[in-house]
């Protein structure tokens, strides 16, 4: 299973979210780069970036810091936020970017995303967001009116590398992984997922580790480690256990 720590950006700065709230936002660093290296030398082969103005303005908003991230890090960039065109996409995966991850553009556009997937086999994650079961979009300031299994189910063969599941009520707050609807989604849907929104520490990794046969690839975790609640290291040798 893979521990992707998350670099999620706001102005130029890395910060974490409470509730996917931009006004609950608490600033962790103003180096991107220099936080993507860190979280190398603990270990970490993955990286999960979100370019947050991006998300709400539907194009990039921090590529200077981006593209430093994809520059700095030695391993994979994982990246998110606002990327809803041909050209961003493609100007992306050029810079280097190994996956993209697509949310209101897989709700909105489902044509277009399973475009990308076809046209760039094993780069494009849907994500699925969800409030109460139902997926959110543009940066999780709205709520639809689709359950996310019939979001997920909708992209099963479309080419998608993997579904990324946050559940927003939990994401930043520390209130540990809902596991049981993350297990629940890899179960109903023939795609890899991946967990985001809430891991408070190791117990967390350990737990969806034991389902990674289950259809879990991953887990994203970030203010775990920023509050030096998690250890990056320790994490990496949880999951790789499974």
């Amino acid at each position: 299973m893979i521990v992707f720590p998350a670099i999620d950006l706001k102005g130029g700065q890395v910060v974490r979210l409470a509730e996917g709230d931009m006004a609950r936002a608490t600033v962790y660093g103003d180096d991107p780069a220099a936080q993507a290296l860190l979280f190398a030398e603990a270990g970490a082969e993955h990286l999960h970036v979100v370019d947050l103005d991006g998300s709400f303005a539907g194009r990039t908003e921090n590529r200077a810091a981006v593209e430093a991230i994809v520059e700095a890090f030695p391993g994979y960039v994982q990246l998110g936020g606002g990327i809803r065109t041909r050209a961003a996409v493609e100007g992306w995966f050029d810079l280097g970017v190994a996956r993209i991850v697509m949310g209101t553009a897989a709700l909105k556009d489902p044509q277009f995303v399973r475009d990308m997937a076809r046209a760039f086999e094993g780069g494009i994650v849907v994500a699925v967001d969800a409030r109460d079961g139902m997926v959110a979009t543009e940066g999780w300031a709205d709520v639809s009116d689709v359950p996310v299994v019939d979001l997920a189910r909708r992209f099963e063969d479309a080419g998608v590398a993997s579904l990324l599941f946050t559940d927003i009520g939990r994401d930043g707050m520390l209130k540990g992984v809902n596991i049981d609807a993350t297990v629940d989604l890899a179960r109903r849907v023939d795609l890899p997922v991946i967990a985001s929104g809430g891991v408070k520490g190791i117990d967390d990794i350990y737990v969806l580790s034991m389902h990674a046969a289950e259809g879990i690839e991953g887990v994203i975790t970030g203010r775990a480690l920023y509050d030096g609640r998690l250890d990056l290291a320790a994490a990496i040798a949880m999951a790789n256990r499974s």
